[in-house]
């Protein structure tokens, strides 16, 4: 089902609202994790604009879906689709990994309301969310648990582990979601330890799978209802993504994974991202 035009722009300005302050809160905190947070925008205005089951009034609602961000180096972008979605005041984005913060570089369910997951150290998510999924359809729940991994996180036999057993209990109710935005951390995924075609692995390993691009809102949301069509088999959606995504200079940097704001030209370049966001998003108000 097509979303209405509306919707997509409601969604088109949470993208725009999310990017900016992901770069704004990240940029303050002098560098982090830039470059895999943008690839998940889009995904994450869907999730957080049309999809989830939530109730930001109150984040432990039982019978809210689940959400695990198991690259959890991209907290900043999860922050910020928390923020303006109600979960918090945005101005505790502006705290990101201080002392004393509800906000550290990577999700704590402890400390942030609306993170269901305590993430980061890499493979881990997959678990958790295979956990969770199996939880809850053993309390005879229909909660949905969307699961963010990214293409070099796939590194981690945990990974593999985790989606077999997914495939094998047929958890259709837990969505995988692969960010193949193709870097990690020292390069581009194909030199560091090349993933091949994950559409064709994971169907390999027994999931429904499509691939879509990974800024098209509309393309994710059809996914999504696709996904959540299916009864009796695992099922996967795999990002084709951009590092960086949304902002060209970001996108073109080549040492964009963790972004340092040391420079003039990075600086520049992001002064002028925020405010080409910021007149696109006072623009469609």
């Amino acid at each position: 089902m097509a979303i209405s035009e509306q919707k997509y722009h409601e969604l088109e300005e949470l993208a725009a609202k999310i990017r900016l302050d992901t770069l704004c809160s990240i940029k303050k905190m002098g560098q982090g994790h830039l470059g895999g947070s943008f690839s998940i925008v889009e995904l994450l205005a869907v999730l957080y604009g049309k999809q989830l089951r939530i109730n930001p009034q109150d984040p432990q609602w039982a019978d809210r879906d689940r959400l695990v961000l198991s690259k959890g180096h991209a907290g900043a972008a999860l922050y910020s689709a928390l923020a303006n979605t109600g979960y918090f005041d945005r101005s505790w984005l502006w705290t990101i990994n201080e002392g004393g913060t509800r906000l550290p570089s990577h999700p704590d369910r402890w400390k942030t309301p609306g993170v269901d997951a305590t993430t980061g150290s890499l493979g881990q998510g997959t678990s958790m969310a295979a956990g969770i999924a199996t939880g809850l359809r053993l309390a005879g729940k229909d909660n949905f648990v969307y699961l963010i991994v990214g293409d070099g996180e796939l590194n981690e036999g945990q990974c593999w582990e985790a989606f077999q057993y997914i495939a094998h209990f047929k958890l259709n109710h837990c969505i995988v979601i692969i960010d193949d935005n193709k870097k990690q951390l020292d390069g581009p995924t194909k030199d560091i330890l090349d993933p091949f075609d994950i559409q064709q692995k994971m169907t390999a390993f027994g999931f429904y799978t499509e691939k879509v691009p990974g800024a098209d809102m509309q393309a994710i949301d059809e996914a999504i209802e696709r996904c959540k069509a299916i009864e009796d088999q695992a099922v996967c959606i795999v990002l084709d993504s951009v590092k960086g995504q949304g902002v060209p200079f970001f996108e073109e940097l080549d040492a964009n994974h963790s972004v340092k704001f040391t420079t003039d030209e990075i600086n520049q370049a992001a002064e002028a991202a925020i405010k080409e966001l910021t007149i696109k998003i006072e623009g469609g108000r």
